[in-house]
C-alpha cells in the first residue's frame, strides 16, 4: 500500500510540473517574441463618441476626465476595461466572432488572431457564452444615449433583456430627478464599449495596401 501511495505521489508531482510547463511556461516562451501593440497604436485618435460624451454630459465629463484629449481618452479606455471586467460583463458577452453558425452575419467580420495582439487584450476576453450579443464589433453601432439608458435600465431599451441594472455607474439621484448623468465609471465603460471593434483590422489594412 505504501508503495502504491508513493507511486501516486510521484505521479501527481510529475503531472503537476508537466501541466505547469505546458500551460504556464510554454505559452509565455512561445509568445515572448510576438509584437504587442500599445493602446496608442490601437486607439491613435480620439473617437467622435468620446467627444460626444464631453458635449452631452459636460459637467460629469469635466469632473471625471477634464478635457477630451487623447490622454483622457486612453485613461477612459483603461478604466472602462477595468469596469467591464469588474462588473462581470464578460460572463455574458463574448469578444470573439467565431467562423461558425453565421456569426459573421450577426456580429460582424470573423475575428482574427492579430486583433488580440495588443495591450488591451491582456488577458483576452473571448468569453464562451452568448447570453448577450458578442461585443467585438459593438463600437459605433448605437449612440451614447442608448448605452447610458441600457446600463441604467436595460429593459428600457430591450424589453426582453435579462441584463441587470447598473445604477451605481451614474451620479446620485437628487430630488427624484431621472435620468442622472453617468459618473466616471459609467463614462469610461461607455467609451470602452464604443471603442470595441474600431481598431484597424489586419485583413482590411492588407487589402488597402494591395489596392491600386
Amino acid at each position: 500500500m505504501e508503495r502504491v501511495r508513493a507511486i501516486l505521489l510521484i505521479a501527481g508531482v510529475f503531472f503537476f510540473a508537466l501541466s505547469f510547463l505546458l500551460m504556464g511556461v510554454l505559452p509565455v516562451v512561445t509568445l515572448a517574441d510576438v509584437p504587442t501593440l500599445t493602446l496608442a497604436e490601437v486607439a491613435p485618435r480620439v473617437q467622435e463618441s468620446f467627444l460626444d460624451l464631453a458635449e452631452r454630459w459636460p459637467t460629469a465629463f469635466t469632473k471625471s476626465f477634464g478635457e477630451p484629449t487623447l490622454d483622457a481618452y486612453h485613461a477612459a479606455l483603461r478604466r472602462g476595461r477595468e469596469i467591464y471586467i469588474g462588473e462581470g460583463c464578460w460572463h455574458c458577452h463574448s469578444q470573439y466572432v467565431r467562423p461558425v453558425s453565421n456569426e459573421g452575419l450577426r456580429y460582424g467580420a470573423v475575428s482574427v488572431a492579430e486583433e488580440y495582439q495588443n495591450e488591451m487584450q491582456r488577458p483576452v476576453l473571448f468569453g464562451t457564452r452568448r447570453v448577450g450579443p458578442d461585443l467585438t464589433r459593438e463600437g459605433g453601432k448605437r449612440s451614447n444615449d442608448w448605452h447610458a439608458a441600457h446600463f441604467f435600465d436595460p429593459k428600457s431599451v430591450v424589453p426582453t433583456s435579462v441584463m441587470p441594472r447598473y445604477p451605481w455607474l451614474f451620479e446620485p439621484v437628487v430630488g427624484n430627478v431621472l435620468p442622472t448623468p453617468p459618473n466616471r465609471d459609467g463614462l469610461a465603460l461607455i467609451a470602452y464599449v464604443q471603442w470595441l471593434g474600431t481598431w484597424p483590422r489586419p485583413e482590411v489594412e492588407a487589402a488597402a495596401k494591395e489596392a491600386p
